[in-house]
């Protein structure tokens, strides 16, 4: 007596036309897509930022540390933010990060602390590892220093990179993250849908999502 998985088999091969035991039908050459190729840095850079607005995320492109303080107060208090955690990365300490929040009154979680303690918090700030164009996408490698609760779990994610971290395709990205135990893409603000397909945003994740692109810094 066949069993069940055996007769949805049987139903899939009749619906295709194949017969039990026959070989694969080989890919035909138009389905394959070849990497694809980085263009102009400015084009690269404005389909990006485009990319992330199209996912309902804010992005920027900021010149110097001083923007970047700038932007940092405007988004303090448009998100209400009072308490952020961050990375510890060299980057970020090197923009000042952790100070200009300070300065606006925000208070410090360390991304150590307990998850729910951070989960408390209005924003997570992180780096960027690598950026794909053509999608939006942030990838984020995970480490002790820059641990993946940040960019998870507060309300806001702000995610600050440069142009440096633009990257062609998802293959390129891959191999360079490889050596990592952990990886995470961000692809627009956590978003889901129920049956009758009424988008949410924030229910698994941040609610809101910022990609500021730093420059002169």
């Amino acid at each position: 007596m066949p069993s069940a998985r055996d007769e949805i088999l049987d139903r899939a091969r009749a619906s295709l036309g194949r017969p039990a035991g026959a070989p694969p039908q080989s890919i035909p050459g138009t389905t394959r897509v070849g990497p694809r190729v980085a263009g102009e840095r400015e084009a690269e850079l404005e389909l990006f930022c485009g990319e992330i607005r199209k996912l309902s995320g804010v992005a920027k492109r900021l010149v110097g540390r001083e923007a970047l303080a700038a932007a940092l107060a405007e988004l303090v208090r448009a998100e209400g933010v009072k308490k952020a955690t961050l990375w510890s990365t060299p980057d970020l300490v090197a923009w000042g990060v952790e100070g200009s929040l300070r300065s606006l009154g925000v208070e410090i979680v360390s991304p150590q602390a307990d998850k729910h303690l951070v989960a408390a918090c209005e924003l997570g700030v992180t780096g960027v590892d690598a950026a794909l164009p053509e999608t939006g996408t942030l990838v984020l490698t995970s480490s002790p220093e820059r641990p993946r609760v940040v960019s998870l779990l507060p309300r806001v994610h702000l995610a600050l990179l440069t142009p440096a971290a633009l990257r062609a395709d998802l293959h390129q990205a891959f191999a360079e993250v490889k050596p990592s135990d952990y990886m995470v893409l961000v692809t627009g603000p956590s978003r889901t849908a129920d049956i009758e397909l009424t988008l949410t945003l924030g229910v698994h994740g941040p609610k809101a999502l910022y990609a500021w692109v730093l420059e002169g810094v």
